[in-house]
């Protein structure tokens, strides 16, 4: 089974882009964020006539995120617990049922946080103790979780090309990579790096400044795994390639393989 991440930045433009890239990957499930469109105006049929369940939480012109199945959801769950006033559209969990039991993924996006003066900074910090406390209720379940999406968390200096150009920057900040930490010590695993621990490897390159075409990236995009679905990964990879390709995302899929 193909779980996948991926900030689309903007559904609409890069419509093409997606459907070419589930044509050739044929994930079964994919996370999506920053759709950038309100539900009603998601293209759902060209997604649905390749064959995937389409569940959205969507928001005009900003945020936003989808889950895209090939299994049929058997729950939907929008909105992150913890603040009923909060109504950035972050959050939509899916749970399906395999041969084996429950799965339940996760599409995220958490906040950008910059600037770290601001109460953006703060609202990203509530925003990663609200995530860890919904977590915890999660992993009670003892069921297979992936938790996919762009974190906006560069964890390690390993994970970017420049770290020191980011030390002033929300996604670099002691205590957000602290909150991710303590994801990780709940008990999840990062994907990516249960795979390799190699440098270089990046899920983010700005528009500006040349940063794809100096390599200048940084890894933001994770899917972090409960026990349970950590024991049934086989492969997990980043698809680089397509941010060379025509009107690309600043972002690439992160893709993992989960024994069946």
């Amino acid at each position: 089974m193909k779980i996948a991440t991926w900030n689309i930045n903007g559904i609409k433009a890069r419509i093409d882009n997606l459907l070419h890239w589930l044509e050739d990957v044929q994930p079964d499930i994919v996370c999506l964020q920053e759709i950038k469109s309100v539900d009603e105006q998601f293209p759902r049929e060209p997604i649905e006539a390749l064959g995937y369940h389409v569940e959205t939480n969507g928001q005009k012109g900003f945020n936003g995120v989808a889950l895209l199945s090939k299994l049929r959801f058997d729950e939907v769950s929008r909105g992150l617990p913890g603040n009923d006033g909060d109504l950035q559209a972050r959050f939509i969990e899916g749970v399906f049922s395999t041969e084996k039991g429950a799965l339940r993924v996760a599409s995220l996006y958490l906040p950008n946080g910059n600037p770290i003066t601001s109460e953006k900074f703060e609202y990203k910090l509530g925003w990663m103790e609200r995530l860890e406390e919904w977590t915890k209720t999660r992993l009670v379940l003892e069921e297979p979780l992936v938790l996919a999406g762009d974190y906006n968390v560069i964890p390690e200096p390993q994970d970017a090309k420049s770290p020191d150009n980011w030390t002033g920057d929300a996604l670099y900040q002691p205590e957000s990579r602290q909150a991710f930490r303590r994801l990780s010590y709940l008990g999840l695993t990062d994907a990516v790096r249960a795979v390799t621990d190699a440098p270089g490897v990046y899920s983010f390159w700005d528009y500006q400044a040349g940063a794809w075409q100096k390599n200048n990236g940084i890894r933001i995009d994770h899917l972090m795994l409960s026990p349970e679905a950590a024991d049934r990964l086989v492969a997990a990879t980043v698809h680089k390639h397509t941010r060379a390709w025509e009107k690309p995302s600043d972002h690439v899929p992160v893709i993992m393989e989960m024994a069946a």
